[in-house]
C-alpha cells in the first residue's frame, strides 16, 4: 500500500515543474521583449529624426504656436469685454486650450534646439497646401498666415460693447480657426514625429467643430461669417 501511495502522490511532481518551467521562461522572453524595445529606442531604431527647422514638424509648430496666439489674445478679449455668457464659456475654452497648445509646441521647439520664430510663413507647406489657406481664412494679415486678424481689426474690436463686439469677435475667430485648420490638416499627414501628428489631428478636429458652433451663435445673434475673399486687409 505505501509503495502505491509513494506512485501515485509523485506522478504529477514533474508536470507541476515544467509548467513551472515554462512560466519561468515566458516571463524571461517577456522581460527580454522589454529590455529589447528599451534599446532600440535608446539607438534611435524605429524612432523619427529629431527636426530640422524647414521640415513639417518644425514649420507647423512655429507657426501655429503663433496662430494660437493670437486666437489667446482675442478670446482673453472677449473675457474682459463680453456680458454673454455663451461667447465668454467659449473664449475661455479658447483661450486655455490654445495657450496650452502653444506652450507645447514652443517646447518642442526648444527640445529639438530650433528657433521659436523666423523664417517665411508656411513656407513647409507645399504651394497647392498653403493656397487652400487663402480659401479656408479669409484675408491674410501682415505676418503672412492666412485667417489672422490685422492691428488695425483688433484695434476696432477692442472700441466694440455689447452685442455688436460679440458679432465681431466671432467674425474674426471663425476666420481665424478657418486659416488654422489647412496648416493642422497638412502637419496631421506629413510631420514626422507621432505626437506632432497627433496634435495637429486634435487642432483639425477641435477647430472645426467649434467654427461650426460660432457660425450657430453669429447667426443666433443677427450677424453673418465673413465671405471667404483672396484680399489681404489693409
Amino acid at each position: 500500500m505505501a509503495d502505491t501511495d509513494t506512485g501515485t502522490t509523485a506522478a504529477p511532481a514533474p508536470v507541476e515543474r515544467r509548467w513551472s518551467h515554462l512560466a519561468l521562461v515566458a516571463v524571461i522572453a517577456a522581460g527580454l521583449l522589454v529590455i529589447g524595445g528599451a534599446a532600440a529606442v535608446a539607438l534611435g531604431i524605429g524612432r523619427a529624426p529629431t527636426p530640422t527647422s524647414d521640415g513639417a514638424d518644425a514649420g507647423f509648430a512655429r507657426d501655429m504656436a503663433d496662430h494660437h496666439l493670437q486666437g489667446v489674445e482675442m478670446a482673453n478679449l472677449a473675457l474682459q469685454r463680453s456680458a454673454d455668457p455663451e461667447v465668454r464659456g467659449l473664449a475661455f475654452d479658447i483661450s486655455s486650450t490654445q495657450t496650452n497648445q502653444a506652450g507645447r509646441m514652443q517646447g518642442w521647439l526648444a527640445l529639438w534646439g530650433l528657433p521659436q520664430s523666423g523664417g517665411e510663413p508656411m513656407a513647409w507647406m507645399t504651394d497647392a497646401d498653403a493656397g487652400m489657406t487663402m480659401d479656408m481664412g479669409g484675408s491674410t494679415a501682415a505676418g503672412g498666415m492666412p485667417g489672422m486678424a490685422t492691428e488695425q481689426e483688433l484695434a476696432e474690436l477692442r472700441t466694440l460693447t455689447g452685442a455688436a463686439f460679440d458679432v465681431r469677435f466671432l467674425q474674426l475667430m471663425i476666420r481665424h480657426h478657418g486659416g488654422a485648420l489647412p496648416m493642422a490638416k497638412f502637419a496631421a499627414e506629413h510631420a514626422d514625429q507621432a505626437a506632432v501628428r497627433s496634435l495637429a489631428r486634435s487642432i483639425a478636429f477641435t477647430q472645426q467643430a467649434e467654427a461650426n458652433t460660432m457660425e450657430e451663435m453669429i447667426r443666433a445673434r443677427g450677424g453673418a461669417p465673413e465671405p471667404a475673399t483672396h484680399e489681404q486687409p489693409g
